[in-house]
């Protein structure tokens, strides 16, 4: 008999933004297979007598190897279980959900998809930093600040440095130095406010307001720690939080570390 794999957006972190189709698929499963941005709220929402497989892969760090996934999700599928396997945010954006997918169709699995909120969105929610907004930005792009092993980020520099655009940053604590040039380089200003939210939607979440001419510098004294969000662009001026900053940087903005506040100063 063959079971199942379930391919949840876990969303960014909140389990109150799952959608109703994602939780029933997550409380039906005999098996949970969860990457680290899987947030323990969520997790708690598992079946009791479930089994709990973590992959979950850092910088630097794949203890299980993509490839070992796709197998493994395939044998459980295959023993006749059902598996849930939850990503963070949404599955197939920047979360490698289409090449599990892919893997398991080939091997004749069958798969359901239920989409999850991405991180940028529920960055938006809890910020009230709009992705777009009349006069300020006509358009969002997403880009991935990392590539496979390392590789050089070979990004549409020239497109993306357009002041009417909102863009954001997904996975790129580690390179957000060299964004923020190659931006600059292309004429974007260093006076571009950046917003970096780490661990968002959830208890944890740590908010650092900065400038692009500063914000790598900003980042590293703050200490904010992988997942980071950076949004660039106009529309992070309509967050009461920079309203505040900017009037008064003595002022503490909620929701923003004392690190955080102490680098934009």
């Amino acid at each position: 008999m063959t079971g199942k794999v379930f391919l949840i957006g876990a969303g960014p972190g909140d389990p109150e933004l799952l959608t109703l189709k994602s939780v029933r698929m997550l409380q039906d499963a005999d098996v949970v297979v969860y990457d680290r941005l899987v947030s323990p709220e969520i997790l708690s929402l598992a079946p009791a007598g479930a089994h709990l497989v973590s992959v979950g892969k850092s910088p630097d760090n794949h203890p299980v190897p993509q490839e070992r996934i796709n197998e493994m999700l395939c044998n459980f599928a295959q023993d006749g279980l059902t598996v849930a396997r939850l990503k963070g945010g949404d599955p197939l954006i920047f979360g490698r959900g289409s090449e599990e997918a892919a893997y398991l169709a080939a091997n004749g699995v069958h798969i359901e998809y239920a989409p999850g909120i991405t991180a940028a969105q529920g960055v938006a929610c809890v910020s009230g930093v709009p992705l777009t907004h009349r006069g300020l930005a006509t358009g969002v792009r997403y880009v991935t600040g990392h590539r496979k092993s390392n590789g050089s980020l070979d990004l549409d520099w020239s497109g993306l440095a357009c002041e009417d655009t909102t863009l954001v940053v997904y996975m790129g604590v580690a390179n957000i130095g060299q964004i923020a040039l190659r931006l600059v380089a292309e004429g974007l200003s260093e006076e571009t406010p950046v917003m970096a939210v780490a661990q968002a939607t959830t208890p944890r979440e740590t908010r650092l307001f900065s400038k692009l001419g500063t914000v790598a510098i900003d980042l590293r004294q703050a200490g904010l720690k992988a997942p980071v969000l950076f949004v660039i662009g106009k529309v992070v001026t309509l967050s009461a939080d920079w309203t505040a900053h900017e009037l008064d940087i003595s002022k503490p903005l909620p929701g923003v570390s004392a690190a955080g506040q102490q680098a934009h100063a």
